[in-house]
């Protein structure tokens, strides 16, 4: 378990230029039942090409803080920067896509026409709404489905259908609030196996909220482990795994020993009750 001051303007040694970086963010939303306070002092640095998961219990701020950085929620206090700027400004610079919890597709639009929707509010020509969608399609193993509707496609289509929309105008960084969650255990393995190539392949910072131990450390570079509310950083776990990760690594002595810290943090963290 790391200490609140190694956890504090935490830096991994060698790690990339940082892209995203909290400093004592603090965030209360104020409700009829009086004030709730989602993070306090959360500080953290994400570098260039980082897969960084986010843990912990229900109710424990990592949506919150994923939302904070696209720019959806507004902190209350300390330092947000997503490359180097505000997240309003980042937002408006198109620094990052965003992965819902629900694909959100339109259903009255093909998969093509709803993958190219950002482009279309973006202004960008046809000719290049359509080069980007072949690309983003065949990244995410869709190409054969681009004239398909949404209900003629399973629960896990529709959600690579979703990142390729975010991935669309090529953002240097994909945030995605647990994409897979509601997922069956088959399908989402897969997934979990196509993130990591499109991650290899692309070379993204991702910033990833899963509520599954197994998940976190399977695709992670590194683990964030947040306590219950208020939602603070417990534990920032450096994982140990080769990039290249057949699903077998799971039963691995590394891949539980990381596990196995992660489940400690998580243990831990209740101790801020």
């Amino acid at each position: 378990m790391l200490s609140q001051e190694e956890i504090d303007g935490f830096m991994a040694p060698g790690l990339p230029e940082t892209v995203i970086e909290a400093k004592d963010l603090q965030l209360v939303f104020q409700t009829g039942d009086g004030p709730v306070q989602a993070l306090k002092d959360v500080s953290l640095q994400i570098g260039k090409g980082d897969f960084v998961s986010f843990i912990g219990p229900s109710g424990c701020g990592k949506t919150t803080f994923l939302r904070a950085i696209a720019g959806l929620e507004e902190p209350t206090g300390g330092q947000l920067r997503v490359n180097g700027m505000t997240p309003d400004d980042a937002r408006r610079a198109r620094a990052y896509g965003y992965v819902f919890q629900a694909a959100g597709l339109y259903p009255w639009r093909s998969i093509a026409r709803n993958v190219s929707l950002p482009l279309e509010i973006m202004g960008y020509s046809r000719a290049e709404q359509q080069q980007r969608v072949k690309k983003v399609l065949q990244l995410v193993d869709l190409e054969g489905f681009a004239r398909k509707y949404p209900w003629q496609l399973s629960g896990g289509m529709q959600q690579r259908a979703s990142i390729a929309r975010a991935l669309a105008f090529d953002a240097d960084i994909l945030l995605m609030d647990e994409p897979f969650g509601a997922l069956d255990e088959i399908v989402r393995d897969h997934l979990n196996e196509q993130l990591l190539q499109l991650w290899a392949r692309t070379g993204k910072t991702i910033g990833f909220v899963t509520h599954s131990i197994p998940e976190a450390v399977y695709l992670s570079t590194r683990i964030v482990v947040m306590s219950p509310r208020p939602g603070r950083i417990t534990d920032v776990i450096e994982n140990p795994l080769p990039r290249e990760r057949p699903l077998g690594i799971r039963d691995t002595p590394d891949f539980l020993a990381v596990a196995h810290r992660v489940r400690e943090g998580l243990r831990m963290g209740h101790a801020y009750d």
